[in-house]
């Protein structure tokens, strides 16, 4: 039916007389036409078990263009991102950073640091190959620091102290079986890039040869052990119900031991396969990965109990590592979804204007702020920075009423250039290319199971800039049917006059 609709516009527009005189329909004709198109697909048989939302407005007349369900209620997915971005830029500001402090428990004598190295962090995520190109490079500044106090041993033990993001690492409402999966990896306040780790498993050079397995970016953590087997390729001229035809396939479990990882079944000779694996235990992840640097430049950690059993309350500054300001993180949050900065954030902003970083915290914040911008109580339900949780709830008024007041805010140039823009990066790299939003269309996409998301803001073909929010629930057709449509409506508004400027 969607097709049908499609064909017959174009067929239409083929079909118009070729006389001399260009006949553009007026501003009026072309919202009547987008709107009578937009009942058309949401009303066609495909979509006759789904939730639509649509609410497009041109902010500046404070005219409604599509209003569509607009008030009711729907998951978001990563369209949460939108409201955890706009409330940490009106709360912590752009220039914010996050902090990071290494103490001392004991002097510094002949080079020797004679106690432990104590690590204070407050969910800095900027460590991460994402970010630096080689999460490690932030650990081998944190090793420079070190050594810049003239440390050239530690020892005690290097542990972490402080709970700036008590309770649990998970969000509330994730789905159990996915937090082994980097996008569901748990947060906590020393993090180390963006919680997992790539696993690269390489067959032996003949069958029967041992499997091996290398971990990055940091090489210690987490432990790997193999009980994988290299074996030969299956003929393909073999039948599938031969009893010699071994099938080939590599899993990453994790172990009965903590901070263990455990690499099982087969691999063909001289192959490779590289998974990525949430991490176990953030802090330790990041320790192990500061201790990997330290050795790097030079420096030994002895891991000694003689010299910390007092546990002495005494503490050294040894150094305070600040992050990149928020408004170089947004980037890197917006644009890939990336779900983790979305659970800091949440944390830290409990954290800065609560002084307790749990999520209930973070969510007080939020929804006081949504509040104030003038969102409706019953138009919003937060569970989650991310959009993971399947207990975020958002009207489309809420979204847009947001993007509203962004819009008119100074932390603007920084929160619109750190949505995705449609055919050119992020998550919106490949959508809409070859139409008028390209490159034109700033939006937030959202995708969990039967939900799926976008807003933003796009310019019309007169100048006017639009806010737009459209959200899809409980759809069965393939997710990219339910894309299609998104992409159209913010084509279409892309290349239409909305009235006299």
């Amino acid at each position: 039916m969607i097709r049908a609709l499609i064909v017959a516009a174009v067929v239409l527009a083929a079909c118009a007389p070729t006389a001399p005189i260009t006949i553009t329909p007026t501003p009026a004709r072309q919202r009547a036409a987008l709107r009578w198109w937009i009942d058309s697909v949401v009303a066609a048989p495909e979509f006759r078990n789904a939730h639509w939302g649509i609410l497009v407005v041109d902010p500046e007349r404070a005219d409604t263009i599509v209003r569509y369900n607009a008030a009711k209620l729907f998951m978001p997915a990563s369209n949460m991102k939108v409201i955890t971005g706009a409330v940490a830029l009106a709360q912590l500001g752009p220039d914010y950073r996050f902090r990071t402090t290494l103490l001392a428990t004991g002097p510094v004598v002949d080079g020797a640091l004679r106690g432990d190295l104590i690590l204070v962090g407050r969910g800095d995520p900027t460590a991460s190959d994402h970010m630096r190109g080689d999460a490690m490079l932030t650990m081998l500044e944190l090793a420079d620091s070190i050594a810049a106090r003239g440390i050239l041993r530690i020892d005690g033990r290097i542990r972490a102290e402080g709970d700036a993001f008590p309770g649990a690492m998970y969000g509330y409402g994730w789905s159990w079986d996915e937090v082994d999966e980097p996008y569901s990896a748990g947060v906590d306040e020393l993090y180390f890039n963006e919680g997992f780790s790539r696993i690269i498993i390489r067959g032996g050079a003949f069958p029967g040869e041992p499997v091996t397995a290398a971990v990055l970016p940091s090489r210690g953590y987490p432990r790997v052990r193999i009980d994988a087997r290299t074996v030969p390729e299956p003929d393909s001229a073999l039948t599938a119900g031969d009893a010699l035809v071994t099938p080939l396939s590599i899993r990453v479990e994790r172990d009965s031991s903590p901070g263990t990882l455990v690499v099982r079944g087969t691999i063909a000779p001289h192959d490779s396969q590289m998974v990525r694996f949430a991490h176990p235990e953030p802090p330790t992840a990041y320790i192990t990965a500061l201790k990997e640097a330290l050795e790097a430049r030079g420096l030994s950690v002895a891991e000694s109990d003689s010299v910390t059993r007092d546990r002495s309350t005494t503490r050294d500054t040894i150094a305070v590592i600040l992050s990149p300001p928020l408004r170089e993180i947004m980037p890197a949050f917006e644009k890939p979804s990336q779900n983790q900065i979305g659970e800091i954030l949440l944390r830290t902003l409990g954290l800065e204007r609560t002084g307790v970083g749990i999520p209930d915290s973070g969510r007080a914040v939020i929804e006081r702020q949504l509040l104030e911008w003038g969102a409706t109580r019953d138009g919003f339900v937060v569970r989650d920075g991310s959009g993971l949780s399947r207990y975020n709830y958002l009207s489309p008024e809420t979204i847009v009423r947001v993007l509203e007041v962004m819009r008119r805010d100074t932390a603007f140039p920084v929160f619109y250039d750190a949505l995705p823009i449609a055919g050119v990066d992020g998550t919106l790299a490949n959508r809409m290319k070859g139409t008028y939003a390209e490159a034109n269309a700033h939006g937030k996409t959202g995708f969990v199971s039967q939900a799926r998301s976008l807003s933003g803001y796009v310019t019309s073909a007169d100048g006017r800039l639009l806010i737009y929010s459209l959200l899809c629930n409980n759809w069965t057709v393939p997710v990219r049917v339910v894309e299609r449509v998104q992409d159209s409506i913010v084509a279409r508004l892309a290349g239409m006059t909305t009235g006299v400027r």
